[in-house]
């Protein structure tokens, strides 16, 4: 990874990954998509459909977005 100030703006920083840093990515990003199909094998695409709202509602629950009221249940 490379780091420089923006000319433009001295108070930017401009982060760049490096060849090495880019065959990191891509390393990781193929994993990454490997693992993430392995996770969902044999999940509809409606399950996962519920679990990312579901998971959603938890999230907006603790960082203050979500309300107390009664929400609709996940069908």
């Amino acid at each position: 990874m490379t780091r420089r100030r923006d000319p433009g703006n001295r108070r930017v920083h401009l982060v760049e990954l490096t060849g090495a840093g880019d065959t990191l990515f891509y390393r990781l990003k193929d994993a990454v998509a490997t693992f993430d199909q392995r996770l969902r094998h044999g999940i509809s695409p409606r399950d996962i459909a519920k679990a990312e709202q579901l998971l959603d509602r938890l999230r907006d629950n603790v960082s203050g977005d979500g309300g107390t009221d009664s929400a609709e249940p996940l069908t």
